[in-house]
């Protein structure tokens, strides 16, 4: 089971695994939603995944024809995206988990929109 939380503490959430898979994603939409290099997540089931406190305080603002991208409406943290094509998964952000994602990060997507500024490994 993940559990994670927004930075002002006002939503908290879980999701029961497994996790299908970790990525960082280097799209443009997530950069820019994230204010980084990539947007990080972790792929679940989206039946599993409760919000246990702040539900109130989730905003879902539509990034595409089918992304869905939810923060909280107090502080602005970023929560997860899902997709309207594949509604049976979500994806929820590394960085709100607590404790913090052990797992490997086993995919990267839009490699070819990975900043130049990353550090080379």
């Amino acid at each position: 089971m993940l559990t994670g939380s927004c930075l002002c503490g006002a939503v908290a959430y879980r999701a029961e695994g497994p996790v299908r898979h970790a990525s960082h994603c280097y799209c443009t939409m997530c950069r820019k939603q994230h204010g980084a290099a990539a947007g990080s997540y972790a792929n679940v089931a989206a039946a599993g995944f409760t919000i246990e406190r702040g539900a109130e305080r989730v905003t879902e603002y539509a990034s595409s024809s089918h992304g869905r991208r939810g923060f909280c409406s107090v502080c602005g943290s970023n929560l997860y995206w899902r997709s309207t094509e594949a509604p049976d998964r979500i994806a929820v952000t590394l960085g709100t988990l607590e404790p913090e994602f052990s797992g490997p990060v086993e995919r990267e997507w839009h490699t070819g929109q990975k900043p130049n500024w990353l550090p080379v490994r």
